[in-house]
């Protein structure tokens, strides 16, 4: 069944009856196609997030998985510029421009009209709604609807086709209270603080850091960052206030560590890199913490859930709140999901992509196992 939409003019030719097999509703056209560059509007002549260099890119955030580099014309968010300057260079590459689209502003590229609307996800995250003829698709792109103060809450954009994400697309995901992880990660800091023992705190160096960064204590002791998170700090302070924090290779005594909290992304773990801090304590902040046995596979001492993806409640509120009439399920456990949503009535297929998402291979084979 259709649902309805206020405010959305529905042209009858694109939203007819289902068709018995497979709950795909019967549309003369789909704004969006998966070609081998990535999800491509031929109206507009452009690509959303695609995974090799295209002529013309609109860009959901600035996670490599979703910005290709090479492209030779960019249209992403306002607030998201910091970072893909960052990402790209101040010259993106050569004769390439890049447009930066306040959130809610439209523009027309060929025959559609594009907007970008908050994701939630990180610094910048946008949403990409594409309008042609009356019918009105929204790429997600990643997206959580948990509060942040690192980056623009998220909204939901009704539409008649929503492609949504699905990293943690299975019941067993629902997130805990922010409030109580960020209490649990202050006091495992005091802790080993008052031992003498550094705290080393592994998280995605863009998005994830800054979030964690934002919601630590800083009576407690000093904070030092990773180089790589460290580089992703400075553009977030552009736009976002975060506690102040010092570069790891700035500092050559190892007592300044005793009581220090450590940001690193998790490819720093194991490495000889940790060896200046002498005595420390591990952990890892990440949604994938949520399954049992994930802090031992990842050789930490703790683990704190949290993440910058929705949950399974978020994902199944979002999408019935979108007035979706078909669901694209991409990165995730996509074909799970979108076999729940044919099961609650919505017409779902999964997505073959190579967005990532938050990507754990550990915790994925222990949870479809």
């Amino acid at each position: 069944m259709a649902i309805a939409h206020p405010r959305l003019a529905v042209n009858a030719t694109w939203t007819q009856t289902w068709r018995c097999e497979g709950r795909e509703p019967a549309l003369s056209y789909d704004l969006l196609q998966l070609l081998p560059e990535g999800l491509y509007c031929p109206a507009g002549g452009f690509y959303i997030d695609p995974w090799q260099p295209v002529s013309r890119a609109v860009i959901t955030h600035a996670h490599a998985d979703h910005l290709c580099w090479g492209c030779q014309s960019y249209l992403a968010s306002a607030e998201s510029e910091p970072l893909m300057r960052l990402r790209l260079g101040r010259s993106p590459s050569a004769g390439a421009s890049l447009q930066c689209l306040p959130y809610g502003e439209a523009v027309t590229i060929g025959e559609v009209r594009v907007s970008l609307h908050p994701a939630g996800h990180v610094l910048g995250a946008a949403q990409v709604r594409i309008e042609h003829r009356g019918q009105v698709w929204v790429v997600s792109g990643d997206y959580k609807t948990e509060p942040d103060p690192t980056c623009t809450p998220f909204e939901v954009v009704r539409c008649h086709v929503f492609v949504t994400e699905s990293t943690f697309g299975l019941p067993i995901f629902r997130w805990p209270s922010q409030a109580a992880v960020f209490a649990e990660i202050n006091a495992w800091w005091a802790q080993n603080a008052a031992q003498g023992r550094a705290s080393v705190l592994f998280g995605y160096a863009l998005g994830k850091a800054q979030r964690l960064l934002a919601g630590l204590d800083p009576s407690i002791g000093p904070i030092f960052t990773h180089g790589a998170v460290e580089s992703v700090n400075q553009a977030y302070r552009t736009q976002r206030r975060l506690p102040p924090t010092r570069y790891v290779g700035e500092e050559n005594d190892a007592r300044a560590f005793k009581n220090a909290l450590i940001l690193a992304p998790p490819s720093a773990n194991g490495t000889a890199w940790m060896r200046r801090f002498g005595d420390f304590s591990s952990a890892f902040a990440s949604g994938w913490m949520q399954i049992r046995g994930a802090r031992r596979r990842r050789a930490v001492d703790r683990g704190f859930v949290i993440s910058d993806h929705a949950d399974w409640p978020a994902l199944v509120r979002v999408t019935r709140e979108t007035g979706a009439e078909r669901v694209w399920v991409t990165h995730g456990y996509n074909n799970a999901f979108a076999r729940w949503l044919s099961e609650q009535g919505i017409a779902a297929q999964a997505v073959e992509t190579r967005f990532q998402g938050e990507r754990d291979d550990l915790a994925v084979e222990e949870v479809e196992s």
